[in-house]
């Protein structure tokens, strides 16, 4: 199966990660769906730490890694050919709004407080949220990843 996708199904941004265990939740799960990390910093932890290549288990070596120091950084790496889609809660559109498509890239904030104001702007018209039923503010930033990877794998199979 995993010959049948693209080098890089899709593009997952963390901007800011405070957390190293679910950095490396999502990096163990961007290797088995083909997608590539990208680490937006300041980091709330070492990219050496313990804890991120324990949740990465052995697969952190395959990880498909690119780090920027800062937003600007991460910004000025943009060509304006990305489909860029803001993952954040509150938005009035969700998940299931987006027709995905391999490249895409899936925008998550820090932990504690999501995204900054600057990139909730710069791309107002394509922020979604995860709808949830339950009684929480939101779910653990490595379910949110794996949750909006898994319907986009759903649509593109």
């Amino acid at each position: 199966m995993v010959n049948a996708y693209p080098k890089t199904l899709f593009n997952i941004v963390l901007i800011e990660p405070e957390i190293p265990n679910n950095t490396g939740n999502i990096g163990r799960t961007c290797v088995g769906l083909c997608s590539r990390l990208h680490l937006v910093g300041p980091l709330g932890f070492s990219i050496d730490d313990k804890q991120v290549k324990r949740s990465g288990l052995d697969y952190w070596q395959n990880l498909d890694l690119k780090y920027y120091p800062s937003r600007a950084d991460w910004l000025k790496s943009l060509t304006g050919d990305e489909r860029i889609h803001i993952i954040e809660t509150g938005s009035s559109k969700t998940i299931y709004d987006i027709e995905f498509q391999e490249g895409d890239y899936l925008v998550f904030g820090k932990e504690t407080k999501g995204l900054p104001q600057d990139i909730l702007e710069k791309f107002s018209e394509h922020v979604y949220s995860i709808p949830f039923p339950g009684q929480i503010r939101s779910f653990n930033l490595s379910n949110c990843v794996a949750m909006v990877m898994g319907e986009g794998l759903r649509q593109l199979s």
